[in-house]
């Protein structure tokens, strides 16, 4: 049975410590949302949240040692040692209804799997999940099902900002029952917590200070955002008053964040992490059928541009989820003087869908694109950056997979595996590697 009041303890704890099976089903039987999605179809488009600012100021920084409890000092000292860090990464994992409950089960088995089995040097420090952990809004009864059952065993500190689905709210909803109510009380506790949503389970609360933070870890800063609960686009703050619920907290957040990174003189990998692409492939105008389900956020990437050219600062890659596929885009910028490359990686595959890149119209079959497209007309109107190219460097749209990132003193690398395709060297589909002192892609 669910606790009624939350349990503190005093560290945390990541897994079961003993191997169990997989559930055959859910514990609580989960309608279709066919019609749920009917009755609130408009609202999708056009109802934000408004969110609570973070415990942190905007220059802090949440360290990966804090999460890891008294155990910290130690693991990030063989972290260290190894002269490298490895983690796990994707989004929308969660099941919205039992038939997509196996796929689920499979990605976060092959997760547990590498995070079980791998040689110590090379062994995921932690998952950052890239949002929508539980279908379909963000209700208390299905985080069991669809979060700590599937992963019960994995043996490392699971963190993640919102999606629109662990967001969205529905009209009548309790402020109890609020969507982000929840998602703070098992991701954002003040202590290590078990809390009613992992009922007989232990995996304990993490303690993130907000629905957006920085991460701070061995060889790499990752800075999370909120963007918010449309299905498109990605929202990040009010937008000069068009999203009058939405506070600004975030565009503070963020310049303090590449302020603070600008002065200290950050050698390692600065990554950045929303649950909206930036950039999300469309067909070109005119051409044959329509992309998938979701699109670019150039509003949201004007403003994170911005606020990064008035620090002077770009991340050495940005991450999102949402569309369910994987998409890998390379953004060659004058930034700062010189030019970089940025990678922008979606990777919204982790077990609730996968979706055609593009689908077809008006009776015409679809036409998927080649690697190494240029999608140049991709990019916002009334840039604040010069952005010099945009390429379509790799996708997949046929395979559960996720993001496993290794970060060392020099290299940044990203590799995209496929679920169910052997081990870790067989299941690798893609990578792309940055030169973290030139900022530019050594290799893919």
């Amino acid at each position: 049975m669910p606790r009624e009041k939350s349990t503190p303890l005093p560290q945390p704890v990541f897994n079961e410590g003993n191997i169990t099976p997989d559930p055959k089903r859910f514990k609580v039987k989960h309608p279709s949302d066919n019609q749920q999605y009917k009755a609130i179809d408009s609202l999708l488009t056009k109802d934000v949240v408004t969110f609570e600012q973070s415990r942190a100021q905007p220059g802090d920084l949440y360290t990966l040692a804090t999460a890891l409890g008294p155990h910290g000092p130690e693991i990030i000292q063989s972290i260290q040692k190894a002269g490298n860090i490895v983690f796990h990464c994707v989004g929308d994992t969660g099941a919205s209804s039992e038939g997509k409950y196996g796929d689920e089960l499979r990605v976060s088995d092959q997760l547990t799997a590498d995070a079980q089995t791998s040689q110590a040097a090379d062994r995921p420090a932690f998952f950052y999940h890239l949002g929508d952990v539980v279908y379909n809004f963000g209700e208390s009864k299905y985080y069991y099902d669809q979060f700590y059952e599937p992963y019960r065993n994995y043996p490392a500190p699971i963190f993640a900002i919102p999606g629109n689905h662990d967001s969205f709210l529905i009209p009548g909803t309790a402020p109890a029952d609020a969507p982000l109510a929840i998602f703070m009380r098992n991701f954002c506790a003040a202590v290590p917590t078990i809390t009613q949503e992992a009922a007989s389970l232990h995996r304990t609360a993490m303690t993130q200070p907000g629905v957006y933070f920085a991460l701070d870890a061995p060889f790499v800063r990752i800075i999370g955002l909120f963007s918010n609960a449309l299905e498109d686009p990605g929202v990040i703050s009010s937008e000069n008053g068009k999203w009058s619920a939405v506070p600004d907290y975030q565009l503070q957040f963020l310049a303090a964040q590449l302020q603070r990174a600008k002065k200290e003189k950050y050698a390692g990998a600065l990554l950045l992490a929303m649950h909206h692409p930036p950039f999300c492939y469309q067909p070109a105008p005119k051409a044959a059928g329509t992309g998938g389900d979701h699109a670019s956020s150039p509003n949201m990437l004007r403003q994170i541009d911005a606020v990064c050219k008035a620090q002077g600062l770009y991340p050495h890659a940005v991450l999102s989820g949402h569309a369910h596929n994987y998409q890998r885009f390379t953004r060659t910028m004058q930034f700062a003087g010189k030019n970089i490359q940025v990678p922008f990686i979606i990777c919204g595959d982790g077990g609730h869908d996968v979706l055609k890149l593009v689908q077809g119209k008006n009776g015409q079959p679809a036409q998927e694109p080649q690697f190494g497209r240029n999608v140049d007309y991709l990019e916002p109107t009334k840039p604040a950056v010069q952005a010099q190219s945009l390429v379509l460097n790799h996708y997949d749209d046929q395979n559960f997979g996720y993001l496993r990132i290794a970060v060392d003193d020099s290299t940044l690398s990203i590799a995209f595996h496929q679920v169910g395709q052997g081990n870790i060297a067989q299941s690798r589909a893609d990578i792309v590697s940055v030169d973290l002192a030139s900022r530019t892609v050594v290799a893919s």
